[in-house]
Order: structure tokens, then sequence, then C-alpha cells
């Protein structure tokens, strides 16, 4: 377990994907860790990742200085602080919790209150609150909620996957967000997508928590270090292409992000069932629309 934390700071942050071999689909832990450094070494800040694999390339790598985040999320307050205390014991320095969800019809604002609660309260390592609607039952945590569990000092940021502005800039403003000009009270509001990298930054926000970024982390930081630089024209310009082709990945998901980074990478391969693997001709096709931000990135 960490005994010194490496502080959350402004900037693009990545979730990794998992990678498994394609016949057993047992995990391929070379590839997690070969994957961890690449993404930092593109200007990356911090991951949320296969927690033990990814520190130790890291920190053999010299980015000690990259935390990571694990997702900890489970049914019951029991299950989550035990796996809280398993991500931080493989050398997590914090953890992304969504809402539980399997019970949905009990999961009103009030018990989704006494859960984040009861974990805080116990929990080894600080926790960003994940507002993600679509991944659990429809659960849409409002600013009002987020600002008023925000209080407690073991919470420590929120990902707005919910792509609501708005909400973001609430939240933001009321907790005192760190940003890239202002350190603030050091509670971090994440933008959840790239598509909207400018609109986090303009929202006062601290970064971008976004899984796309996987296959093209260089171009959204040059976003981000675009705007914060004051070159707000050129920003907008590489967010334009940024935002086509993000929804390009987002369409087939996962399949198709690992069949993008399989195609300019060298690796990612499948996912494991019951997602498919997406086939040749749409690797090709997605491949072919990719190839102008590709061609970006590949030059930064």
């Amino acid at each position: 377990m960490a005994t010194s934390r490496t502080p959350l700071r402004p900037g693009i942050y990545c979730p990794t994907l998992t990678f498994f071999d394609p016949t057993t689909e047992d995990l391929d832990l070379l590839t997690i860790a070969s994957n961890s450094v690449r993404l930092a070494r593109a200007g990356i800040v911090g991951l949320a990742a296969v927690t033990c694999t990814t520190r130790q390339a890291l920190d053999e790598a010299g980015y000690s200085d990259v935390p990571v985040i694990c997702g900890a999320t489970e049914q019951s307050v029991r299950g989550t602080l035990e796996l809280c205390t398993e991500g931080a014991e493989a050398g997590a320095e914090y953890a992304l919790l969504v809402p539980p969800s399997y019970y949905r019809s009990a999961m009103d604002e009030r018990q989704l209150e006494e859960y984040y609660m009861a974990v805080v309260d116990k929990s080894p390592v600080p926790i960003l609150l994940y507002n993600y609607r679509g991944a659990v039952a429809g659960i849409d945590m409002d600013s009002d909620f987020i600002i008023r569990v925000a209080q407690h000092s073991n919470i420590v940021g929120t990902k707005f996957t919910c792509g609501n502005t708005g909400k973001l800039t609430r939240v933001a403003s009321a907790t005192d967000a760190c940003t890239p000009k202002k350190k603030g009270s050091g509670f971090m509001a994440f933008g959840g997508m790239a598509n909207f990298t400018v609109q986090t930054w303009v929202s006062g926000g601290s970064g971008i928590v976004s899984g796309g970024r996987i296959v093209m982390p260089r171009i959204v930081v040059k976003v981000w270090n675009l705007w914060t630089e004051g070159k707000t024209v050129e920003a907008m310009k590489l967010q334009e292409v940024v935002s086509r082709r993000v929804w390009l990945l987002g369409k087939p998901g996962v399949p198709g992000t690992k069949a993008a980074l399989e195609w300019f990478y060298g690796y990612g391969d499948y996912a494991r069932r019951p997602l498919r693997k997406i086939s040749d001709a749409e690797v090709k096709s997605l491949a072919e629309k990719m190839k102008e931000v590709m061609k970006i990135e590949f030059e930064l």
C-alpha cells in the first residue's frame, strides 16, 4: 500500500484497456505494461488500469509521478471496500466509483449518499465519483448531490461522463476545483469524453478522463495544452478533428478501439466474449476514417 500519494493534477487521464491472449483469454500482462508506458510517454498524466502491472511498469520506465486509479465499484459497501483495499495493496492511489445499480429501484438519493459515505469513511484510498448513467441503469447524480457529498475530505474529484458541462461548471465552481490556472481546493472536476476537451477547460474543469485517448493520446494532450497556452483558435480546430474521430471509435465500442490499436500500434487484438470481433472490412473502414487524426498523432 502506498505510503505517499502522487497528487492528482490538471491534464489528460486515460482509462486503459485490459488486454487478453486471443486464444485463452488470459490476461496479457506484457501488453498491459507496454501500453501503460506508451500512454505516459504521450503526456497522459494519470491512468486507470489493471493495477499492479501498470504501477510496476510505470515505475520501471521512470513515470513514478503518474498516479494509477483503480475502478472499485461493487454492489455492496463491504464489497466495494474490499476492492478499494485490494487496489491500494496493488499500488493504486485512488479509486473511481460508479453508483451501485443492480438494485436500481432501491437506489434513491438517500441510499446513494449512505453508500458513498460508508465507503469513503473507511476507504484506504481517496475516492473519485464516476457519473456515467449509461453504465448504471440510468442513475444520474445531479450537481446538488455531488456538491454535498464532495464536502467529505476523502472524496477528491468527479468524472463527468454524463457530458453535462453545466453540471461540471456548477460542481467545479462550488468545490473550487483545481485547474491549469489555479490550485484551488485540490478537488478535480474531470470531463469524461475527449470531444468536449475545450468545453471542459472553459467550464472550469481540471482535465479529461476518457478511453478514446488510448488510441490518440498525444493529440488530446495537444488540444488541452494549446488552450492552456491561450492558442484558442488552434485548439478549437484540433478539437474539431478529435470530435469527429472519437465518435467513430465510440460507435463500435471496446471492440472497435481494440481493432484500432491493433491496426495502428500492432497490439490490441480482441475483447473477451461476448463482445464481438469486428470484421476485417469494418477494421479497414475504421482505419481509413481515422487516417487524418492518426497522421497528426504520429507527427506530434
